[in-house]
Parts: structure tokens; C-alpha cells; sequence
């Protein structure tokens, strides 16, 4: 991951359960090595008390517009700030900065501040859900906020659903980005990205199954540099072992028909689709419900048949403005190889990565070569994965514009 530049970092913390979590938020934060401000509503310090934020993040901590009104700080903590986070962003906290009150002190800096604004929603899903929390998220991204989507999961008591704050170093992560990308807007906003990431496996029995070696590092990298420019983004992650971005609606799945019908599903309401997955393009003819057992006979031959070709598929139906980017994973004549794939697949963009001796798969960094239909190559040099998803990125902005 590329470092962001040293920055001033205002972290407002709203009155909700997941208040404590912020705590760990402000410390990969610091650690970064980012100056935070920690305002806190009057209801986040009945969770976490004003001390803990204090000897956090070595400054001082109010809710109110008075103390030190000389020095107006809402103001000068706006111009000072190069980025707002809000987590948790409550609905109470999305209501009041969606019609622009100034009530306390975070919802007045939040007024003031020019840089990048992100919020972290936590509530019940009931609470997500109602139309005047959506009706307040959808204001809020309309003006150049970054809304993430919360996670799935455990909420307060018993409750599990749609809701859940993001995990802290998931928030940290895109606002890492956001920092690397400086005051640009999100020039994603409004855009439904779907993102296929990791592997298939395709099982012989309930042990053994054939696959390959894809992380999911390079798919999970393209929904956090989406998330960052503003886009709805749907993960169909198969297999992956990595923690979440922050933001992004996760669909797990294993094989390769899972992962077909899972995209072709979501594909249906999308402006781009990423098949940054590696799916297995054979299968086992025969399933074995039991452990195949080792004996000292040589094994039977496995009778394999193809898998669904998903990127032939979504090709063929792509609806009006739909953009298709395609990988190509080669060991040799990969240039030529991959225009074949973009002409038979009907995408817009192949990446075309040189994995032999194992290359790229499980790594940090990768380099691509992205041939267009429109006969453009670009390349794309050594360097973190988000890099090369960001410079993806730009080039199917300027198709779309």
C-alpha cells in the first residue's frame, strides 16, 4: 500500500454502542502517524469517556461550540482538518449533518471542513433501513461524502443483521486511500460496481478439491479504492481468507456455479464489472460424498468438464454503458494471448499480469499490462495493488465519460 502523507485527521464519534471500537480506530491512526482531533458527542460520552480520548490522541476533547470560544474552534479545526471521519455515524448523527445543523461541536466543524468527509454508519437495521435514513445517506453522498455500508453482522443484544460498524483498521484502510488521493471528488459516486476476487475450488469429496492459488488480494484492493471514489460496491468473494473492506457487500461463495450465479445476479444493475477472481475452468465429472481413500493402487483417472465461462457470459449480455474488465493470468505469449481473450470475452479491458514462477498470486505489489477494445495498451508499473485498481479505474472513467 502506497503511505499517505502525514495529515490532520478530525474523528467525531457519535452516541452508539460501537463508540468503544472508534478507540481502535484513533490508535491505527496515531500509529500512522496522523494528528487526531477527537470530537465526541454529549451521547458517545456516556460510552467512552473524554480521558480515554485525550490519552489516545494527546489533545483535548469537548462537545460544545463555548469552551474556547476565543479561539472559534469549530472553525479552525475545519481549515486545519485534511480529513473527517465520523465512526460511528449514527442515524440521529446522519440526520443532523444531512440538514446542516451546527447543534454541537463535531456537527459545526463538520460545516467546515473542505477536505474528504467519511462516515461509518452503525445503527440497527431497522434504523439503516428506514427511508429517512436513507433519504439522509443519499444527501450526504450527493454533496461529496464518502457513506460507507455497514457490515453484516452481530448488532447490540441479540440481533444480528445489516448494521454493524466496519472493522477499525477497514475504516482506517479507505481513509488511508482517501488521504493518498488528496481533495479529488469521488469521481465514482453513483456507480454500482460489481468485483469478483479469490478462487473456485472445485471438490472431488468433502477433502480434496482442485484450485488455484488466488488470494483475492488483487479484487479486495479494487473494492477499496472503489469504496474510497465513492462507488456502491458488490464483492463476490470465493474462498478469500482476508478481512473485509470496509463498505463493500460481501457474497461468499465456492465454486465456480456459485460464482457465476452470484455475478450474472448482480451484474443485472451494475455500470462495471471486475472478474479480478481466478475461477477453475474444470471440474470433476463425479463427486464423492466420503473420502476418497488412499490405497496402494494407482488412483483412477478424474474425469473433468469445463465450468461455466462467466466473463463469455456477461460479455454477451452486457447491457447499455455496462463496462466488462477481464484478467488474463499467463506464463508465456501472454500479450497475444490476452487480445484473443478480450475478443472472444466482448470486454472492455483485459489485465494482462506475467504470473509465472508463481508471480503475483498472494503478493502486495503487482505490474500489468491493459489492452483495450479500442487497441490502447497501458502500462502499468510495479507497486501496491490499490495503485493498480486506482489506474484501472481511470481508465474506465474515461470511457464512461
Amino acid at each position: 500500500m502506497t503511505a499517505a502523507p502525514p495529515a490532520h485527521i478530525v474523528l467525531g464519534v457519535a452516541g452508539g454502542i460501537a463508540a468503544y471500537k472508534a478507540a481502535e480506530l484513533l490508535r491505527a491512526l496515531t500509529e500512522a502517524g496522523h494528528s487526531v482531533r477527537v470530537i465526541p458527542t454529549e451521547g458517545a460520552l456516556h460510552f467512552v469517556g473524554a480521558p480515554t480520548w485525550e490519552a489516545l490522541s494527546g489533545q483535548p476533547v469537548t462537545t460544545d461550540v463555548w469552551t474556547g470560544a476565543d479561539t472559534v474552534p469549530h472553525v479552525r479545526l475545519g481549515r486545519q482538518a485534511d480529513l473527517a471521519i465520523v465512526a460511528p455515524a449514527t442515524a440521529d448523527l446522519l440526520a443532523r449533518a444531512a440538514a446542516g445543523r451546527a447543534d454541537d461541536l463535531l456537527t459545526a466543524t463538520l460545516l467546515t471542513i473542505r477536505g474528504p468527509v467519511l462516515y461509518a454508519p452503525a445503527m440497527h437495521t431497522e434504523m439503516w433501513e428506514h427511508p429517512a435514513t436513507q433519504a439522509n445517506v443519499a444527501t450526504l453522498r450527493a454533496r461529496g461524502a464518502i457513506v460507507l455500508e455497514p457490515a453484516v453482522g452481530r448488532l447490540t443484544g441479540p440481533d444480528t443483521g445489516k448494521g454493524r460498524l466496519p472493522e477499525p483498521q477497514a475504516i482506517a484502510a479507505v481513509a488511508h486511500r482517501l488521504l493518498t488521493r488528496g481533495l479529488q471528488p469521488p469521481d465514482l459516486a453513483g456507480r454500482h460496481v460489481v468485483i469478483t476476487a479469490g478462487g473456485t475450488r472445485e471438490h472431488l469429496d468433502p477433502v480434496r478439491f482442485i484450485g488455484n492459488s488466488s488470494s483475492g488480494k488483487q479484487g479486495y484492493a479494487f473494492a477499496a479504492t472503489a469504496i474510497a471514489r465513492g462507488a456502491k460496491v458488490t464483492v463476490i468473494a470465493a474462498n478469500v481468507a482476508l478481512s473485509e473492506p470496509a463498505g463493500a457487500d460481501i457474497i461468499p461463495v465456492r465454486s465456480t456455479v456459485e460464482l457465476r450465479d452470484a455475478t450474472v445476479a448482480a451484474a443485472a444493475g451494475a455500470d462495471a464489472v471486475v472478474m479480478a477472481a481466478a475461477p477453475a475452468d474444470f471440474r470433476p465429472v463425479a463427486y464423492s460424498e466420503s473420502k476418497i481413500k488412499k490405497t496402494d493402487a494407482d488412483p483412477e483417472p478424474i474425469a473433468l468438464t469445463r465450468t461455466p465461462d462467466i466473463a463469455a457470459e456477461l460479455g454477451a449480455h452486457k447491457q447499455p454503458g455496462q463496462l466488462l474488465v477481464i484478467f488474463a493470468a499467463e506464463t508465456d505469449n501472454a500479450i497475444d494471448n490476452a487480445r484473443g481473450k478480450l475478443a472472444r470475452k466482448r470486454a472492455d479491458l483485459v489485465v494482462v499480469n506475467d504470473v509465472a514462477g508463481g508471480r503475483v498470486f498472494g503478493a502486495d505489489t503487482n505490474s500489468a499490462t491493459v489492452l483495450g477494445t479500442d487497441g490502447s495498451v497501458t502500462e502499468i508499473p510495479p507497486g501496491a495493488k490499490d495503485d493498480l485498481a486506482d489506474a484501472v479505474w481511470d481508465l474506465l472513467l474515461k470511457r464512461w465519460s
